[in-house]
């Protein structure tokens, strides 16, 4: 018998992703630049350095990311969660006690995984698998909780600076455990085995006993000889190149090339957060119903057009509306890629297949930091180096434009509307 509760609980999945990606967001992503401003004044290490550093935290993300998506896929997501949860607590209590440069990367390396592990992907296989006519909304609640954390910025920079750095990261550590464990214990991986179907299926009868047949769905390997597999992977990737760069190098440009106070310049993330939060209401709201593809394009060229804002900006009017643009662009992307890829290759394996994808993904998160870092110590600007990923980040929309669904998905639906069309009503 199929169970209808008042409230669907695929709902409450998304609620808890949004509280996971708003700590996550709040104890690391937002506030890296501050930890990078604040340790490179007590150690002296280049900018480069940090670029490596936080590198290496996406190479971790990417390279455990077929066998996350696997492990997920196989066991669910609630276990790999608690997993992430208290490696990223230990990173952080680790990190407390950095006085070496080795220890620092150490460090590094397990929040890494742990935020790999803990949060975002985790949490969007089970609302893939849970969600299927409002799967964009569900998808915008997950990836808004990142962006809301965002609007701490400046506080947690002026506490990070006002208690210290290393207070600031043992309190993290603690507060991954005590607040990370109680939201992972509310995510289920699929909604079959506690007696309820995915949101957008009206009867057990539309399934036939079959959870595949409720949706279109290919395996990883079908997926990975699909040109849309490689046209999407790429085109987030060249999108990652402009997010990564200014996650590490945004409030250091801001606070020490161009003399702003610190709280200035974390004041840039907030209002590239409320960008973003703009773009994810607007994609929440309307990406169930509108075609994904030409707003990711849209998405592509902003995040171009920001870069290059940036590359040439002379005071903070001209950062912010940059910031402001780059926010909206990232804050719609991210939900209709996702419902793009969901549509494209169906929530079977949704876990492996985004999983493999972070392999190229990743590399737009590795090579931003880097390059935007090496340009700056070898020219002592960061001028060219934004310039180059704007250029870069422009092509990602042609990989958008050029992307179609898998032929296989397209026939399937026919023969699947051709069944319906010729069912005894």
């Amino acid at each position: 018998m199929v169970r209808r509760p008042k409230i669907f609980y695929g709902w409450y999945i998304a609620a808890a992703g949004f509280l996971s990606q708003f700590m996550f967001g709040v104890l690391m992503f937002h506030s890296f630049g501050t930890y990078v401003a604040l340790m490179q004044a007590d150690f002296g290490w280049s900018r480069t350095t940090f670029s490596f550093a936080f590198a290496a935290q996406r190479i971790e993300s990417g390279v455990l990311g077929p066998i996350q998506g696997w492990v997920i896929d196989t066991y669910g997501p609630r276990k790999v969660m608690i997993i992430g949860l208290v490696l990223f607590s230990l990173g952080f209590i680790l990190l407390s006690r950095v006085e070496s440069l080795p220890l620092f990367y150490i460090s590094f390396t397990l929040i890494a995984i742990g935020s790999s592990l803990g949060s975002f992907l985790s949490v969007l296989v089970a609302i893939v698998n849970w969600f299927r006519r409002r799967r964009v909304l569900a998808t915008g609640i997950l990836t808004m909780g990142f962006a809301v954390g965002g609007l701490t910025a400046t506080p947690m920079a002026l506490l990070i600076e006002g208690i210290g750095w290393r207070d600031a990261a043992f309190a993290s550590g603690v507060v991954g455990l005590v607040v990370g464990l109680p939201i992972a214990a509310v995510v289920r991986h699929r909604p079959e085995p506690y007696g309820m179907l995915p949101d957008g299926v009206d009867s057990a009868s539309q399934v036939a006993g079959e959870a595949e047949q409720i949706e279109w769905s290919m395996t990883a390997r079908e997926a990975l000889t699909t040109s849309a597999f490689w046209f999407l992977a790429l085109g987030q990737s060249s999108a990652l190149l402009v997010i990564g760069s200014l996650m590490v190098h945004l409030v250091i440009y801001i606070h020490e090339d161009l003399g702003y106070a610190l709280g200035l310049a974390a004041l840039a993330v907030t209002i590239q957060t409320l960008g973003q939060i703009v773009g994810q209401l607007l994609a929440t709201l309307f990406g169930d119903r509108v075609p994904k593809r030409p707003f990711v394009i849209l998405a592509l060229l902003g995040h171009s057009a920001a870069m290059l804002l940036l590359a040439l900006a002379e005071g903070l009017p001209m950062i912010y509306v940059a910031v402001v643009i780059n926010g909206m662009a990232w804050g719609s992307r991210g939900p209709l890629m996702m419902g793009l890829r969901a549509d494209y290759f169906g929530p079977r394996r949704f876990g492996t297949i985004m999983g493999f994808s972070s392999l190229v993904i990743m590399l737009g998160m590795i090579i931003g930091p880097i390059f935007a870092g090496v340009m700056y110590d070898q020219t002592g600007s960061y001028r060219t180096g934004f310039i180059v990923l704007a250029l870069v980040a422009a092509l990602g929309s042609v990989m958008f434009l050029m992307v179609r669904p898998p032929p296989e998905r397209e026939r399937w639906l026919a023969e699947a509307e051709r069944m319906a069309a010729t069912r005894p009503s």
